[in-house]
């Protein structure tokens, strides 16, 4: 394999800007492959995969080459110890003229035995990930260490499943069905789909196998009142608006004002009518007396350390802390405490986190349940990465009696 210049200063130049500047991985990313239009699919595909591969396993690599991070230098160091414990031959360049490869792969060897390296994870977030997972840690972030599936979500809204298999069937895409979710495909050709006419049309929407699972266990009806409380932008409340055949009303409420615009924008494209956007600083300062036992249906999709879909986000297991996981604790208890008033008498609440930890999940409804003596647990559902290839992520459905 050649290794050509400007691919490897694209890697590193996002590399810099993820690990030293600390911006958003997905968001370099993009940005960088949409930077240049004369790279083809090979090119892209090495540019991501390699700056996804490196940041996922920066403490490995460090480990390898003896050496922390700390500047660009370090990271070519980085990027040459990946390629050649892939048996890449490196070019003669002054970036990799230190790299020794006998070295390199006994430290890698070495690395092996010491799970924390191995899986590239710091200190306290093994140590918490052991505390709280106990055998099921190691697997767990194994299989989170891994490459994420891609997957679309049909919208029924607009079209259906024999349309959407048979145009990618004309085209080449390669995919496969799961029967966790029947809306889904999963797919297996490398392709911009963003850019895609079917989905420019609102015909699908790019949305993981796990996150599908999570509208439908609301079990929200046609012509219900639905609050999707912590909206962002808007995936799960376009998904209840084909659920509920764009018949009811669904209030997607978000602290980011730029969310909800996106929400819109989603919105027009994939043809959802019921769907009204409201900023939640409006909803507490406006609606929350007028909205006491207004909804049919509740979703707390909370905000949470990410922990199950660092498949995706690599980048933030290197932003973490253990204080910052402290807080978001109390912030899911206290929307859970708000929104809890505005849910009716049998009406069902469906609280979620893409966290694979338990005490962002079964031990907050715990607690939960303990202060609200007027909600009952119907059943809740863990999805185990190692176990479904899917992101890890936690449900609980509470009906409120």
């Amino acid at each position: 394999m050649k290794l050509h210049r400007n691919l490897c200063n694209a890697v590193i130049f996002g590399l810099k800007e993820i690990l030293l500047d600390k911006k958003q991985a997905d968001v370099t990313v993009s940005n960088l492959l949409q930077s240049n239009k004369s790279w083809g699919a090979r090119d892209r595909n090495f540019i991501a995969e390699n700056i996804y591969n490196i940041v996922r396993y920066k403490r490995l690599y460090e480990f390898c080459i003896e050496d922390e991070l700390f500047g660009e230098v370090s990271l070519w160091k980085m990027f040459g110890t990946k390629l050649l414990l892939e048996n890449i031959p490196l070019p003669e360049w002054t970036e990799f003229a230190e790299l020794d490869k006998e070295k390199i792969v006994s430290r890698f060897e070495e690395a092996k035995s010491i799970g924390k390296i191995r899986e590239s994870i710091p200190d306290w977030l093994y140590v918490l990930g052991q505390k709280e997972l106990d055998v099921d840690w190691e697997k767990e972030i194994t299989a989170l260490n891994t490459q994420a599936k891609f997957s679309v979500r049909i919208n029924t809204l607009k079209t259906n499943h024999e349309i959407i298999k048979r145009l990618f069937t004309d085209e080449g895409i390669e995919f496969s069905e799961t029967s966790l979710a029947p809306d889904a495909l999963i797919i297996h050709t490398k392709k911009n789909f963003r850019n895609h006419p079917t989905y420019k049309n609102g015909l699908f929407e790019v949305q993981d196998i796990s996150s599908q699972l999570i509208a439908p266990f609301l079990e929200a009806a046609p012509g219900m009142n639905v609050i999707d409380g912590c909206a962002g932008a808007g995936g799960k409340s376009l998904h209840l608006t084909a659920l509920m055949q764009n018949e009811g009303e669904i209030l997607s409420v978000d602290i980011h004002e730029r969310k909800l615009d996106e929400l819109e924008k989603r919105a027009s494209r994939a043809g959802c009518k019921i769907i009204k956007p409201l900023h939640a600083e409006k909803l507490t300062r406006h609606f929350q007396g007028l909205l006491q036992s207004f909804a049919d249906r509740i979703l707390l999709d909370v905000p949470c350390s990410g922990l199950g879909v660092l498949r995706r986000k690599p980048d933030a297991k290197w932003s973490l802390t253990k204080k910052f996981i402290d807080e978001l604790k109390q912030t899911q208890l206290q929307i859970l405490d708000e929104y809890a008033p505005l849910l009716k008498k049998g009406g069902i609440l469906v609280y979620s986190t893409c966290s694979i930890l338990p005490s962002e999940n079964e031990m907050q409804i715990k607690l939960f349940l303990e202060k609200h003596k007027e909600f009952q647990l119907l059943e809740e559902k863990r999805i185990s990465p190692a176990n479904t290839g899917f992101d890890g992520f936690y449900m609980a459905k509470l009906k409120k009696v």
